[in-house]
């Protein structure tokens, strides 16, 4: 066959091993962990999903390798505990039973291992930064030991069937601590100038290269530059690379430091695709060995230009693959617009830090395999009814029909997606607008009935004869009963694309959930003055922390914030509101955006109770809340039937 992305389907040779394309799993936590820290088997499906779905290569993250000077709350492997080999192994076999190579990654995370922990933290230098625990300098006692434990680790996991292994050199952990200037303040064989600061990166090399043996794939990951002040830059990550190229495999080419955030490590829907290819292909002109990019990678045409071109020889895609853990194998198989792309909103980081477990806003599966890869058949097939064609209700239908029911999918507007087509325009959420239109290709191959402009009432669904109704009507925006809330000058979030020609210069936004702050981060790339006047007095609290934290820092200093005040009237003139402990005020504005949120339509819901012989409510009719609420109910519904 012809494929369409001949560069990304092709293998490449990586140590003694043959990778089967060029697009790889990266590193990712698992969703769950026994007591004694192994992986859990809820964690082996995780990982074995993205095998299966054609990724080169799994990285299972990540592994402490000394315990004794780092609490992190990872993966452990040694040889005494009773059952951790065996998950481990476990896990490398379910990989490789798919064609994938299975990949460790060995990390210590020094000064930053379990922050939130009372254990002493060690780095290359003491330390002691305002509102951070006091850092204790590692002897070269403890070094030694911990060089050590790298070199013991690999050798188990080699053991355990792992045929390649990342050392874990960037994000700020211990081998980056001791590469940078920043904390490496050591006057020993360790410190100084970058060839002994590199002394540590080289030791644990060389122990873990005397662990596996000659020809197995070591991989590094670096990061290309920390983004910090006192961090180093691109021109030092190069002459790192340089020094460290005889005695690894592969260089894995990353950017950040957890000590400034998050989303330069794991960048946000607020950064254009591949923000470290350029880093990569820098680093690639002065080495010889395969260079791998990471980072907000989800575009297939962009993906295939990087390999093609030489800036990269291997796509690493950590998020992509958990929205769609079959992106590689749609790839081969020239269906890249069946992919179902990565939001970056980061509900799976984000639910893996408050439940120790994954989700993702797309994919209900995920955190969920070890209950199947597919879904199976119905033993009896029904009719089933979908009122509502947003993300719940596509779901609820896609996965109907895969079980075989005859399934209708009713929608009231012109078009597939609900609350999600009120995206389309915004650049940031390019691929929030582009879910409905891939759901609907994946809706018609299933044979699934779409009905638009259709309103299912009660009358409507039993002239049907549905057997089930999964009622997924969603919400209504929340209109508070201001004067002039009806004027002109009034536009409700959810039309701002329609309506666009309509909004003026100057924009005052009535409230400050996620989609005012959205809409105001919107308005001001166009160059428009915003406002946003909430009644709370934060931002975005009806979304994820790390995903507000991207947000928010987009909009500090661009967008005035009018925080615990609440809105009074609409004029001709702008927004009127009131301060606490003062009168009314003017905001001045062009046009007032309409943002106050959103109510569930449980009202119209509950008519279509009696409506089937077994009805099902889910998603915002229920609740107004989030996309991944809606999709994870919405699947559920579907396999109940």
């Amino acid at each position: 066959m012809i494929r369409k992305y001949p560069y990304l389907c092709s293998p490449i040779q990586i140590g003694n091993v043959t990778l089967r394309n060029r697009m790889a799993s990266a590193p990712t936590g698992g969703t769950d962990m026994t007591p004694e820290g192994g992986i859990g088997r809820r964690s082996t499906a995780f990982f074995e999903l993205k095998a299966k779905g054609g990724a080169s290569v799994v990285t299972v993250s990540e592994v402490v390798v000394h315990p004794e000077t780092d609490a992190s709350p990872n993966f452990h492997l040694d040889a005494v505990t009773p059952g951790l080999l065996g998950g481990f192994a476990y896990t490398a076999d379910a990989v490789r039973r798919h064609g994938a190579i299975a990949s460790l990654e060995l990390s210590h995370g020094g000064r930053y291992g379990a922050l939130r922990s009372n254990t002493p933290k060690y780095g290359p230098s003491p330390e002691k930064l305002p509102g951070e625990p006091e850092v204790y300098e590692l002897s070269t006692g403890q070094i030694s030991d911990i060089v050590a434990a790298y070199g013991q680790v690999a050798g188990l996991a080699k053991r355990a069937g792992y045929e390649m292994l990342m050392l874990h050199g960037g994000h700020g952990w211990l081998i980056n601590q001791f590469l940078t200037e920043r904390h490496n303040k050591r006057a020993d064989a360790y410190g100084g100038s970058l060839e002994k600061r590199c002394r540590f990166a080289l030791e644990v090399i060389e122990s873990v290269r005397a662990a596996v043996g000659p020809g197995f794939p070591i991989e590094f990951r670096i990061s290309a530059k920390e983004s910090i002040d006192g961090g180093y830059g691109l021109d030092t990550a190069v002459e790192i690379s340089k020094i460290i190229e005889p005695y690894i495999d592969m260089l894995h080419v990353s950017a950040g430091s957890h000590h400034i955030g998050f989303t330069i490590t794991h960048p946000s829907a607020f950064t254009g695709h591949g923000p470290n290819v350029y880093l990569a292909e820098e680093i690639k002109k002065h080495v010889k060995i395969p260079v791998a990019t990471v980072g907000a990678l989800g575009d297939p045409a962009k993906m295939e230009e990087i390999v093609a071109s030489g800036r990269a020889d291997v796509i690493y895609m950590a998020r992509s693959l958990i929205a769609d853990p079959y992106f590689p194998r749609k790839i081969a198989e020239n269906r890249d617009e069946d992919i179902v792309t990565c939001l970056r909103c980061f509900s799976c980081n984000f639910e893996r830090g408050k439940t120790s477990t994954r989700r993702c806003a797309l994919n209900p599966m995920i955190g969920r395999e070890i209950e199947g890869f597919e879904v199976q058949p119905a033993a009896k097939p029904r009719k089933v009814m979908v009122a509502g064609g947003g993300p719940g209700g596509m779901e609820a239908a896609l996965t109907a029909a895969q079980r075989g029911h005859e399934t209708i999918l009713c929608e009231k507007k012109d078009r597939l997606g609900g609350i999600m087509n009120c995206e389309e325009g915004v650049p940031f959420k390019e691929a929030m607008f582009k879910y409905p239109k891939t759901m609907e290709r994946l809706l018609r191959a299933e044979g699934v009935d779409i009905r638009l402009n259709t309103t299912v009432t009660a009358d409507y669904a039993e002239k049907e004869n549905a057997d089930v109704l999964i009622c997924a009507i969603g919400s209504d925006e929340i209109v508070p009963p201001l004067p002039g809330i009806d004027g002109a000058n009034v536009v409700r979030v959810q039309d701002k694309y329609a309506r666009r020609a309509e909004i003026g210069q100057s924009v005052a936004i009535l409230g400050g959930g996620i989609a005012g702050c959205e809409a105001a981060l919107c308005l001001a790339d166009e160059g428009k003055t915003v406002s946003i006047v909430e009644m709370r007095d934060d931002l975005a609290v009806d979304a994820n922390e790390l995903y507000r934290d991207a947000l928010l820092s987009r909009l500090d200093g661009r967008v005035e914030i009018k925080s615990g005040c609440t809105a009074t009237r609409v004029g001709p003139d702008g927004l009127y509101y009131t301060a606490p402990g003062s009168g009314e005020e003017l905001l001045k504005a062009d046009t007032v955006i309409l943002a106050a949120g959103q109510r569930a339509r449980s009202f119209d819901a509950s008519a279509l109770l009696d409506a089937a012989p077994r009805v099902f409510l889910i998603g915002d009719c229920v609740t107004a809340k989030d996309i991944t609420t809606a999709v994870y109910q919405g699947y559920h519904a579907a396999l109940d039937v």
